[in-house]
């Protein structure tokens, strides 16, 4: 099905999924997003670390424009703009980049963790920022430590930025011992209101202790071994997940915890790794589960019947599409998504049904022609392509929104059936 490698089930446990739904490949043109794009939302989890860009200025230009971020801000990431010397190989970039990372860490003492983000201009040229950030370590021993992930957006959907800077830490977390406690490593950028309540019903679980990655700090970072259960609560971290499952950590296959049945598998899957019983998940989520479904019946009402498709873009597509069949009532005609992966995708590919297309990649102008003849009630898609939809009379829905706003969890199942319900209510408001 997909090129990308598939996680051995002998290493990632007995929970593996063959995923037996029928699966359209299309490649061809590509409508995407950068992936320095998630610099945005990760600068902002992790408090102690910087984002240090090598790239052009239009990669500056393009991550001042996302984070909208006001020109006397001080954020937590920056672009060391390659020149038209550096682009040629006539300076030495290597001593440049030096001499910014100096300046930086002079002008800003509270970073701890320096991650330096390759792009397209950097990749062109060969940069080699993986000896770089070894040799900046060094000589920054004690100070800071210096790692390095690709952002490019070269044939990558913009989400997997996070991915690879998550593998990136993943190599860098220390060993745990065989004989340590078990700990569930919870994997992918969530918010901290949603982390915490995340935390509160482990709690009253008795699983523990539960770690995030990312962190709040990077000096918090968790060992990782054997006794590691390692479970996604993104669907875009797969190259993460396979680098802690390098280093001994068991795979936890659930759903992904998007919506109430989301949510709801996901803590029976972290459970039974546990040992806990699912009556038991269902005695502490009983009060949450009841004001989710109280909160989520308005939104209902608005996208019962109506019909939705997805672009490829960023990846959490399957979940979402999952959650508004069966939670809110809608009807999906097709469900594309940049990658699909049969182990790390499977439980949610197979509740999608058989009606629902269901595409891995993107031939944009074929897509667009089944769009056309389609017409669903709802489209969503990248930036780029959501003026042109509406201005063909498609309503949209961009799906970087989507990433940005905490939409895990029990409580936010409402807020989440609401940013799709907008656009709707929007539309019949100014219906003449």
């Amino acid at each position: 099905m997909s090129t990308r490698a598939a996680v051995d089930p002998n290493t990632a446990g007995d929970h593996g999924c063959d995923c037996p739904v029928e699966v359209i490949q299309e490649r061809g043109q590509r409508q995407v997003f950068c992936g320095l794009t998630s610099i945005v939302w990760l600068h902002r989890k992790m408090q102690d670390a910087f984002f240090l860009v090598v790239g052009s200025r239009t990669c500056a230009h393009l991550l001042q424009a996302a984070a909208g971020v006001m020109i006397f801000a001080e954020p937590r990431f920056a672009t060391a703009v390659l020149g038209e010397r550096d682009l040629a190989g006539l300076a030495d970039c290597n001593d440049e980049l030096d001499r910014v990372v100096n300046e930086l860490l002079a002008r800003r003492p509270e970073i701890k963790t320096l991650f330096l983000v390759g792009s397209c201009p950097s990749e062109v040229i060969k940069l080699d920022l993986d000896n770089a950030a070894e040799r900046l370590t060094r000589e920054h021993a004690g100070r800071v430590q210096v790692m390095h992930y690709s952002g490019s957006g070269l044939e990558t959907a913009f989400t997997q930025g996070e991915d690879k800077c998550l593998a990136s830490i993943a190599e860098q977390m220390p060993q745990a011992e065989e004989n340590e406690a078990p700990s569930l490593l919870v994997l992918g950028t969530l918010a901290d209101v949603v982390e915490d309540q995340f935390r509160r019903i482990f709690d009253q679980l008795g699983i523990g202790p539960v770690h995030f990655l990312p962190p709040r700090s990077c000096e918090q970072l968790p060992a990782v071994g054997p006794q590691t259960r390692v479970i996604m609560a993104q669907p875009f971290v797969g190259e993460a997940t396979r680098a802690l499952i390098s280093r001994g950590a068991q795979y936890v296959n659930a759903p992904y915890p998007v919506g109430i049945e989301g949510t709801r598998g996901w803590l029976y899957a972290a459970a039974h790794s546990f040992g806990v019983a699912e009556q038991r998940v269902d005695e502490v989520v009983a009060a949450p589960v009841e004001r989710a479904r109280a909160a989520l019946a308005r939104q209902r009402a608005v996208l019962a019947g109506k019909s939705i498709t997805f672009l490829p873009d960023s990846q959490l597509e399957l979940p979402l599409a999952r959650f508004l069949a069966n939670e809110c009532g809608m009807r999906p005609l097709e469900v594309a998504t940049p990658y699909l992966d049969r182990q790390l995708h499977g439980q949610e590919a197979m509740q999608l049904g058989d009606e629902v297309r269901l595409i891995e990649g993107q031939d944009l102008e074929r897509q667009l022609d089944r769009l056309r003849d389609d017409r669903p009630d709802l489209t969503v898609c990248g930036l780029g392509l959501a003026n042109p939809l509406e201005a063909e009379g498609l309503r949209t829905k961009w799906s970087i929104e989507l990433v940005f706003s905490p939409i895990q969890g029990f409580d936010q199942a409402a807020d989440l059936a609401e940013l799709f319900a907008r656009p709707l209510v929007r539309h019949e408001s100014l219906r003449v």
